[in-house]
């Protein structure tokens, strides 16, 4: 049965992207464990606002782990500490009483803060752009069985279009890397042969704006797949690499 619990806050406050930032901590009493986190800081902004005070700016959008939008790093982990959820997904129940908990921003050169815990991340808006459309028939609706699709290779890349493109693995990653990311949005259409026609290009073009946006490489530590809340595979980003490397050599 779920209880009230009494925690302490420790989270980043910063008035905007040149601003330097710092730590600020609350307390927060009779907060129930059958609330999710973003119900929690609900109740904080709630509380500052009634003592006069600004509230915490943080992103948030359906609350049910589909969005991504609520890119929070909680207790050292994008998402918080549970494993294959979002942060609106995480429940108080996962902290004890009296717990210190540290709510930080995205940690990556692509995600600049534009206040406290809110990022900007245009950054994998940019790169999708960059990986431009799919050449389709757009006469009349085909059949669903009209392209034949090998169940492995349809299902490798559903498993790749999970991907909501929150940006946990650009945050977990020491070096800022979308690798992840990127291999999870090519993958999904490289291994189908819709996406086929402007595979050579796509790969290369979503890498460069990758690499302009100011992310840093995959070292292969493999932090992206462990904090990822879909579970998105690394095998991924060899496929992304097999990719590239031919679309580089046929050039």
């Amino acid at each position: 049965m779920d209880k009230n619990i009494n925690i302490t806050l420790k989270v980043w406050r910063q008035r905007g992207p040149k601003e330097k930032g710092a730590f600020e901590t609350y307390k927060l009493q009779n907060i129930s464990q059958g609330s999710s986190f973003l119900e929690m800081l609900d109740v904080l902004n709630e509380q500052l606002i009634n003592d006069g005070k600004e509230p915490v700016f943080f992103d948030h959008d359906c609350r049910e782990g589909i969005c991504g939008m609520c890119s929070l790093y909680i207790d050292g982990h994008p998402h918080g500490p549970d494993t294959e959820i979002t942060t609106c997904q995480l429940h108080m129940r996962k902290f004890r009483d009296g717990a210190t908990i540290t709510v930080e921003p995205w940690r990556s050169a692509g995600f600049p803060v534009i206040r406290d815990l809110t990022v900007d991340r245009q950054a994998y808006d940019k790169i999708m752009q960059a990986g431009g459309f799919v050449s389709v028939n757009t006469g009349g609706v085909p059949d669903a069985n009209a392209i034949p699709i090998p169940k492995d290779k349809a299902d490798l890349a559903m498993d790749a279009a999970a991907c909501i493109g929150c940006g946990a693995c650009a945050a977990a990653c020491k070096n800022g890397s979308a690798m992840l990311f990127v291999s999870a949005k090519v993958s999904q259409l490289a291994l189908l042969p819709q996406g086929r026609i402007e595979a050579a290009r796509r790969a290369k073009a979503m890498v460069a704006r990758m690499d302009e946006l100011g992310f840093g490489n995959c070292t292969n530590t493999r932090a992206c797949e462990a904090e990822c809340p879909k579970a998105i595979s690394v095998t991924n980003i060899a496929r992304l690499n097999r990719e590239f490397l031919s679309a580089k050599l046929k050039d």
